[in-house]
Parts: structure tokens; C-alpha cells; sequence
């Protein structure tokens, strides 16, 4: 009899990983989760929202991926839904990573969270890139009807 076993979670997490996008979704979570311990420890630990919302949407999005569930629920367009979250967070982070650069004399806990966040603003952004550069890509052009005859 053949094995009909489908692979356990930890099986498909670890083939997800070794993909280009899994490998980026987990250093996006890893990033975020460092940086979130440098905020925490800082005295303005308020800048760790921006961290926390990103490493949750982040790994969200591994789920869906790695679970396959882009391919179940198809009324998202995961890929737009991908592009926008890698956008907004590349954003948010470069904006309170400058700030806390900025304003951060004396709580190097604060600046090393702000040098980290801009290495994730980077991060995000090259995902972002790729998730563009990918949609560009799965688009069919159609060739527009011409009235020669």
C-alpha cells in the first residue's frame, strides 16, 4: 500500500523556508522580534508598535503561504494584500527608525532599535520589490482588438 501521509506542519515550515519569499517572511519576523526587545529596553518603548504590528502581520502572511491557504481563499488577492503590508511597513519603519536615531542621545537601547529598523525599512522594502516585481509579472497582456480588416 502506498503512504497517503500528508507532511506535518514543521515538514511544510521547513520547505517554505528554503524558498526566496520564506526565507525573506522569517528574517522579517526575526528582525522585527530583535528590535522589539531593543525598544523594550529603551526608555521610550512606544516605538515597539510599529515592530510588534509588522512581525504579526508577517507571520500571518507565512501561514497563508506556507499552508497554501492563498490558493483556498481566493476573494483576497494575497499578492496586493502582500505588496501593501511589505509597503506600509518599509515606510513606518524607516520614519520611526529616523526618529529614534534622531532623538535617541543617551539610550543606546533606542538608537540600536532605530539602526535595526532601518535595516528592516530595507528588508521590507526589497520584499515589497519582489512581491511588485512578481505581480508584473503574472499579469496576461492581452493584445487589443485593431479595426483593420
Amino acid at each position: 500500500m502506498a503512504d497517503t501521509t500528508e507532511p506535518s506542519c514543521i515538514d511544510k515550515l521547513k520547505s517554505y523556508v528554503r524558498t526566496r519569499k520564506g526565507t525573506i517572511l522569517l528574517a522579517e519576523i526575526i528582525l522585527s522580534f530583535i528590535i522589539i526587545i531593543c525598544y523594550a529596553a529603551s526608555y521610550f518603548g512606544g516605538y515597539s508598535t510599529v515592530a510588534i504590528c509588522e512581525m504579526v502581520f508577517a507571520i500571518v502572511f507565512m501561514v497563508v503561504y506556507m499552508l497554501e491557504l492563498d490558493k483556498q481563499f481566493r476573494v483576497i488577492s494575497w499578492p496586493w494584500s502582500d505588496f501593501i503590508r511589505a509597503t506600509i511597513g518599509a515606510a513606518l519603519y524607516l520614519i520611526t527608525s529616523l526618529i529614534s536615531v534622531i532623538q535617541g542621545t543617551g539610550d543606546g537601547a533606542r538608537i540600536a532599535g532605530g539602526v535595526l529598523g532601518m535595516l528592516a525599512g530595507v528588508l521590507f522594502g526589497y520584499d515589497a520589490y519582489l512581491t511588485f516585481m512578481t505581480i508584473k509579472s503574472n499579469r496576461q497582456h492581452t493584445a487589443a482588438p485593431t479595426d483593420e480588416a
